[in-house]
């Protein structure tokens, strides 16, 4: 079973399937949301997460919705309208290390300097502003 949770420990979460995928995405709403150089999330079937604790959310863009914990900040999810699956950061599960990324999304926003999974197929983002 694939758990996480916030810093603080008020939003807990759990996955009862295995992630479908797990990427890099180098988008600059990922950067801004998770005040990193890009963001790696682990997709579950949205029906699959179940949660503890209530996480605050708020719609990112015209077609996505993302939260966080409401008391510490830590970024959580990222949930696509009209999808059946939902994103969590890397960073919110307990046990990281078990996940490795497939590819890289949102190139072109990729920072020159941001040297990592090379080799790996990258696609570009397909929202536009």
């Amino acid at each position: 079973m694939v758990t996480g949770g916030c810093l603080c420990g008020a939003v807990r979460w759990r996955a009862t399937s295995d992630p479908k995928v797990v990427h890099y995405c180098h988008c600059s709403m990922c950067r801004r949301w998770t005040g990193a150089p890009f963001a790696t999330l682990v997709w579950f079937p949205r029906d699959a997460i179940v949660w503890t604790g209530l996480a605050a959310s708020f719609r990112a863009s015209p077609i996505a919705v993302r939260t966080h914990c409401a008391a510490c900040a830590t970024p959580l999810s990222l949930a696509y309208d009209g999808r059946d699956d939902i994103a969590l950061t890397i960073g919110s599960l307990d046990n990281p290390r078990s996940f490795r990324p497939s590819h890289h999304y949102g190139v072109e926003g990729r920072l020159p300097w941001a040297d990592i999974g090379k080799g790996l197929p990258e696609k570009a983002t397909k929202e536009r502003w």
